[in-house]
C-alpha cells in the first residue's frame, strides 16, 4: 500500500471524487487562488476552474447556506471550513437547516453535503481557534459527524461522506495533517459506524478517535512494557456511533478508559461511560476513567498549550487506576 500523508490523502481524494462525480464542486474560504489554508486544495483551481473550485467571501452563514441550496437542487458540495471554530458562524444553517431538510421534508429532499476542515488544537492557535466542537454537532439528528485518525480513516471516510446522502460533519485535526500512513489502493470507503479494534489486547479497553488514538497506541505500547495489554479502539464516527465494538471488547477486558481532546464536562467521553455503564455495568470490574483536555480556553503560550492537552503518562495512569495499580 501506498504511504501518505493525512493531507494529501484528503486532497487526492477530493481529485478522485472530483473526476468521478461532476455534481462535486468545492466552496470555501481561499480555496481556490490561495489553494487553502493548510494546503488541502492545492491546485485544484487550476485542475477543475472557478465553477467548481469557488473562493467565497468571508461570510459562513452566507456559503453554508448556497452549499445546503446546491445539495438540494442536486449538487454534493464539499465546504471547507478555514477552522471549525468559524463553523459557529453558521450554526443556523447547519443545525437548523442541513440537519432538519429531510425530516422536514418527509423524506422528499436530502442535503448531500460535506462540510470539512481543521478542529482541535495543538498547533499554537490559541482560544478561539483550537477548540474540539465533535459534540456541539454530533448532539443533533439528521447530521453525520466523522473525525478520521489515521491517512487511510481520511482517505475512506471523505469517500464515504461525498457519496453520503446525507450532510457530513468531517472533522480533521489540525496536528493530523503531517502524518503519514498506509492508504488502501482502489475504490474504498469507509462506512459510517464503523469503527476500529487498532490494537488488540486482554486487560483494559481504551477508547479514542482523530488525533487521541495516536496517543491511545503510544500508551498502550508503553503499558506492554509492563506486562499490560490494552485494546485500543479507533472510533471513527461520533454519530452514527459503533457501540456494539465497544462493549464486546469491554465485556473481554472489564475495564475502560475513554479519551478525548475536548474540555471534560459534558463530552463525548461522558456519553460513551454512560452508554458502557447503561449497557455492561455488570461486566465492569472498576470505574470506567476519562482522559480529557482541561477545562479551560487554549493558551496560545506552547508551554500552556501542552499542559492543556491530554497526553500519553495521562492514558498510561487511567489505565494503571482501572487495574488498581495506580
Amino acid at each position: 500500500m501506498p504511504e501518505l500523508t493525512y493531507r494529501d490523502a484528503l486532497r487526492t481524494t477530493l481529485i478522485e471524487e472530483m473526476d468521478r462525480d461532476p455534481t462535486v464542486v468545492l466552496l470555501g474560504e481561499d480555496i481556490g487562488v490561495y489553494q487553502g489554508t493548510f494546503r488541502i486544495t492545492a491546485d485544484l483551481l487550476q485542475r477543475y476552474g472557478p465553477r467548481r473550485v469557488i473562493d467565497t467571501p468571508i461570510s459562513e452563514l452566507g456559503f453554508v447556506g448556497a452549499a445546503i441550496g446546491m445539495a438540494m437542487l442536486g449538487l454534493r458540495p464539499v465546504v471547507e471550513v478555514m477552522t471549525w471554530n468559524f463553523s459557529i458562524l453558521a450554526a443556523d444553517q447547519i443545525l437548523n437547516n442541513a440537519a432538519k431538510v429531510r425530516y422536514f421534508s418527509g423524506g422528499q429532499v436530502s442535503v448531500p453535503m460535506v462540510i470539512r476542515g481543521p478542529n482541535g488544537a495543538g498547533v499554537q492557535l490559541s482560544a478561539q481557534h483550537s477548540q474540539s466542537l465533535e459534540v456541539l454537532y454530533a448532539h443533533f439528528p439528521g447530521l453525520r459527524v466523522v473525525a478520521p485518525a489515521t491517512p487511510a480513516d481520511a482517505r475512506g471516510l471523505l469517500r464515504q461522506a461525498i457519496r453520503s446522502h446525507d450532510p457530513v460533519i468531517f472533522l480533521e485535526n489540525a496536528a493530523l495533517y503531517g502524518t503519514k500512513g498506509e492508504v488502501p489502493d482502489g475504490d474504498v470507503t469507509i462506512p459510517f459506524g464503523q469503527a476500529e479494534v487498532a490494537r488488540r489486547g486482554r486487560d483494559v479497553t481504551v477508547v479514542a478517535y482523530s488525533r487521541m488514538v495516536a496517543l491511545a497506541l503510544a500508551a498502550a505500547e508503553q503499558l506492554a512494557q509492563e506486562g499490560i495489554e490494552a485494546e485500543v479502539i479507533n472510533l471513527r464516527s461520533l454519530r452514527p456511533l459503533d457501540l456494539e465494538t465497544v462493549l464486546r471488547s469491554v465485556r473481554r477486558t472489564h475495564r475502560a478508559v475513554v479519551v478525548q481532546e475536548q474540555w471534560r464536562p459534558f463530552g463525548a467521553a461522558a456519553e460513551i461511560a454512560a452508554l458502557i455503564y447503561e449497557h455492561a455495568f455488570d461486566d465492569l470490574d472498576a470505574p470506567v476513567e476519562r482522559v480529557t483536555g482541561a477545562d479551560v480556553p487554549m493558551p496560545y503560550a506552547r508551554n500552556l498549550e501542552v499542559l492543556a492537552l491530554p497526553h500519553e503518562p495521562d492514558i498510561v495512569q487511567a489505565v494503571r487506576r482501572t487495574l488498581y495499580r495506580g
